[in-house]
């Protein structure tokens, strides 16, 4: 079949890629090759995806469901590799492919330097985020527990200082060239400045954890996918949920201070401390509002920035 990246995917890659990359142009040869070299069925790609691979619900030649995920380098998917067969299925969806399990070794090697993974089949249209918003965020917030262990001795992951380090220096050179959003950028650079000086744990955390990246499972009723994965405090991970379907909360006239109550709501059920998550949720959301106003997202700039101003 015709491996064909949905435009959601080129449209993301798009506004990421470095000159001269040519992922996408051999997106199609490297899954047919990673189809063959596991002899699995595929049953189609699908849509519309993620913003950062490629996804095809294919068969194992056993005829067991699975998924064939396809990502650029610069996603490090081989992280994502690692920190899945750290946490073995524990609150995550499992890896096919891994020595002594599914899968023959030598396609594994190979398929791991292309960025191809092969994963337990989860129901992908199925998301926490269906689920109404209170129950929505219990059931994330339960399934984040259970990432939230400690990293291997010798681990490949960034530390939270170290991406956040580099997405400091973009959000530097954003307030840099926009005088109207230097504030704000001045302000999670203080948080973080702060938070970074006495972290009270290094745990291995998801990274991107949002809602969306939670689906319905068979073995488990939910499951995480599309880690990120970086050591760090839990703060740093729960950050992103707190922003949830931001433009909700935008929307709503008690914005700011269903925003507040949630950060307390989240940082009590998970035992994190509430000034710790409000730093990283300021972090995060001016450092998104920035990124989206640099690659040209204006709408979602302005929500993220506007929440941002709330905390």
């Amino acid at each position: 079949m015709a491996f064909e990246p949905p435009r959601r995917l080129v449209r993301a890659l798009g506004e990421t890629a470095p000159d001269g990359d040519d992922w996408l142009a051999t997106l199609p040869e490297v899954a047919e090759r990673a189809v063959a070299r596991r002899k699995l069925a595929v049953e189609r790609v699908q849509v519309p995806g993620g913003r950062s691979s490629l996804v095809v619900l294919v068969r194992t030649a056993e005829g067991a469901p699975a998924v064939l995920k396809l990502a650029p380098r610069r996603a490090r998917p081989g992280s994502e590799r690692a920190a899945l067969a750290h946490w073995g299925g524990r609150g995550a969806v499992q890896l096919r492919d891994v020595e002594g399990g599914v899968g023959d070794g030598a396609g594994v090697a190979e398929g791991t330097d292309e960025g191809v993974l092969l994963l337990e089949r989860l129901h992908p249209d199925v998301s926490v985020r269906s689920l109404p918003e209170a129950k929505a965020l219990l059931e994330a917030a339960g399934t984040l527990r259970r990432l939230w262990v400690e990293p291997p001795a010798s681990h490949p992951f960034e530390t939270v200082a170290e991406r956040t380090g580099r997405q400091a220096e973009a959000m530097r050179a954003g307030a840099a060239a926009d005088a109207e959003i230097a504030p704000l950028v001045d302000a999670a650079l203080a948080a973080r400045a702060e938070l970074l000086a006495e972290p009270p744990e290094r745990r291995l955390l998801h990274g991107t954890f949002r809602q969306s990246k939670v689906l319905a499972g068979d073995r488990m009723p939910w499951l995480a996918v599309g880690p990120d994965p970086v050591v760090g405090e839990s703060a740093f991970d729960l950050a992103r949920l707190v922003r949830d379907r931001v433009e909700d909360l935008i929307a709503q006239p008690s914005g700011a201070s269903t925003t507040r109550r949630r950060i307390k709501r989240l940082a009590e059920s998970l035992e994190v401390d509430q000034e710790r998550l409000r730093g990283w949720t300021l972090f995060r959301a001016v450092e998104s509002g920035v990124r989206a106003r640099r690659v040209g997202r204006e709408q979602d700039a302005e929500l993220l920035l506007e929440f941002a101003g709330w905390l």
